[in-house]
């Protein structure tokens, strides 16, 4: 009896034994089935959860961008409409003024005074009339422009003004003068016989002053303002286009010969009229665009004023002295004009200019813009 107790506990044993190895057999089989299914579950909610993610994130920032990128650009018009603004006020301001300077001046060589004035054309005064409004008028437009700095125009301070104002002035003069000098050597020009050495005081005091005051304006103010647009190319040519049209515009001598509160507005219309000469056009305008270009990408490339104002005195000084020594032989426009900075000519040399001053500045490492 004991026996069979014991065959039958064993066989008992033996199959759940059998059992419990099945079932572990089984769960080892569907382990690694759930495993990787499980696996894959997850790759593909965390590859939802991702779309969800960047697509939820990245969507607005593209409208920020939109937005920014409107809000610039209205900032960019709004300057630009205030310099548009203060060119037009202060022609307008000029040519409203231009009379009564005109009538002092006349009271004040009338009573002695001043009697250089007296064979003073109106468009001279003219001239000064405008100047005087851009300078009335330049601080309210900085103020309303948010100006307060330097900084604010991209301007820095330049701890090597001297070392880029010498240069400036040899990289603009010698290429000029060696121009000349091949001019009198080809019989273009001719030396003076009688040298007036006392109007080398006028040209050295043109040479401090003009650059001074041109470079503070132009590519100062103008073209600083207009960087604050943030459209750097636009702006340097924009700057240069005012820069060769303000001296581009002339009015004839004695255009107004009976002055009436009208002669300025009338001076105005007359500006234009060199534009309907196209050698003019070609020789002189064109020359003094790429002047401005230069100025402007020297004013750019350093963050200084000081390497333009240095390139204007060069010009002013080499073509001033020039004049002063040598008169014209022969004037063949487009190709040469009255004096070293007019005609094809000296573009050629303004652009040889340039290419030196750019070796020059990567030289002392300035010269990417």
């Amino acid at each position: 009896m004991r026996v069979v107790v014991d065959i039958f506990g064993r066989q008992s044993l033996s199959i759940s034994g059998d059992h419990e190895e099945a079932a572990n057999h089984s769960k080892s089989i569907l382990f690694p089935r759930r495993f990787w299914t499980g696996t894959a579950r997850r790759h593909q909610i965390l590859s939802h959860a991702l779309r969800a993610f960047f697509h939820v994130d990245l969507s607005p920032s593209i409208y920020v961008d939109s937005a920014s990128q409107g809000n610039f650009t209205l900032a960019a018009l709004k300057h630009a409409a205030r310099l548009a603004a203060y060119f037009a006020a202060t022609i307008f301001i000029g040519a409203l003024l231009a009379p009564p300077l005109f009538w002092a001046g006349q009271w004040l060589t009338a009573g002695g005074l001043f009697p250089f004035l007296a064979n003073s054309d109106f468009e001279r005064f003219f001239h000064r009339a405008v100047l005087f409004a851009a300078v009335a008028l330049l601080w309210p437009l900085l103020r309303l422009s948010d100006v307060r700095s330097m900084d604010d125009l991209g301007l820095a301070p330049n701890s090597l003004w001297r070392r880029d104002l010498f240069a400036g002035f040899l990289l603009s003069g010698i290429p000029l003068l060696c121009c000349g000098a091949l001019f009198i050597a080809f019989h273009i020009y001719s030396l003076r016989q009688v040298i007036a050495w006392t109007a080398f005081g006028k040209i050295v005091a043109a040479s401090i002053a003009v650059p001074s005051i041109e470079e503070i304006f132009f590519r100062g103010v103008v073209l600083g303002l207009l960087l604050k647009t943030g459209y750097q190319y636009m702006s340097i040519l924009t700057t240069s286009a005012i820069f060769s049209v303000v001296h581009f515009l002339k009015a004839p001598e004695h255009t107004s010969t009976i002055v009436t509160w009208t002669s300025g507005l009338n001076s105005i219309a007359h500006s234009f009229s060199q534009f309907a000469d196209p050698v003019m056009l070609g020789s002189a305008f064109v020359t003094l665009f790429v002047l401005g270009l230069i100025l402007a990408d020297a004013r750019v490339l350093t963050r200084s004023l000081w390497l333009p104002i240095g390139l204007h005195a060069g010009w002013i000084f080499a073509a001033g002295a020039f004049n002063r020594v040598a008169h014209e032989g022969i004037l063949d426009l487009p190709w040469l004009g009255p004096n070293l900075l007019v005609g094809i000519v000296p573009l050629g040399i303004a652009g040889l200019t340039w290419l030196i001053m750019r070796n020059w500045l990567k030289h002392v490492g300035l010269g990417k813009l």
